[in-house]
């Protein structure tokens, strides 16, 4: 991605091109900025957190307003959760996912207009602010993120976190949704949730209130927090300003797509 992140590079327009919605054909006015000059607009916002009527004009990427129309249209067709699918499958199929456990966790963050979920924030004086719940894979890669409002306890997303796993293609046979194990702090002690994880052959492996912490966990969850810091690292998703949880929810895909892309293009060892 380079010194400008925001620049997409032929592979990755590769990947993403084929999702697009396509244009009418005979649509009124003039010719639209480019779809690939757009999404470097949109990817301009999510990198840096600017408001959208303070894109810059020369960057050739389009006005603000012309940008976040585009993102609004693509968040409709699913364009961003089908590509973090489609680079979850081409991490599989290279054999860059770890199946053998999965971390769970939270983390709060502001959101400074309010809207949908969004609530008083336990750790920041119930300021308005939302909660990401996160599931990733034992190496960190992320499979799925849940935007709530910020006094929703992690222990109630656990189910949900499990079940928003795409169904990852890559391999022979069928596409894969389960982890083999599900990490997870005392924020997730729950014996109905693990008994339901039993259920589907998942073995909860997750720290109880009241006793000491499961020997090695701490190290094994690393990750998860690894994962944090690299979303979070997206500044628009630092902090949040969509009113609209769907709006922010395609900013989140997207930034999940751009840590699978870069761990694809990363050699391995």
């Amino acid at each position: 991605m380079g010194t400008r992140p925001w620049i997409v590079d032929d592979e990755l327009w590769a990947l993403l091109e084929p999702l697009l919605p396509p244009w009418p054909e005979r649509s009124p006015g003039p010719r639209p900025v480019s779809d690939r000059r757009c999404l470097q607009g949109v990817l301009f916002v999510l990198y840096n957190d600017i408001a959208w009527q303070l894109l810059p004009l020369e960057l050739g990427f389009g006005s603000g307003q012309t940008c976040w129309r585009r993102l609004d249209r693509w968040q409709k067709a699913g364009v961003f959760d089908q590509l973090h699918r489609v680079l979850l499958a081409e991490l599989n199929a290279a054999g860059k996912l770890d199946w053998s456990r999965a971390c769970v966790d939270g983390s709060h963050i502001r959101a400074k207009k309010g809207g949908a979920d969004t609530g008083p924030s336990p750790v920041d004086r119930r300021k308005t602010g939302s909660k990401h719940h996160l599931i990733c894979d034992g190496r960190g890669t992320p499979l799925k993120v849940i935007t709530t409002a910020a006094n929703v306890n992690n222990v109630t997303q656990t189910l949900a976190l499990v079940d928003g796993i795409p169904p990852v293609a890559g391999r022979p046979g069928r596409p894969r949704r389960r982890p083999v194990a599900l990490l997870g702090d005392k924020g997730y002690d729950s014996n109905p949730n693990r008994d339901t994880l039993r259920k589907r052959r998942i073995m909860p492996v997750i720290s109880q209130k009241g006793r000491p912490n499961i020997k090695g966990l701490g190290k094994l969850r690393y990750v998860v927090e690894q994962t944090f810091a690299l979303l979070h690292h997206f500044k628009r998703l630092a902090v949040r300003w969509e009113r609209r949880t769907e709006l922010h929810d395609a900013f989140v895909s997207l930034a999940c797509s751009l840590i699978c892309y870069r761990r694809l293009k990363k050699p391995r060892p």
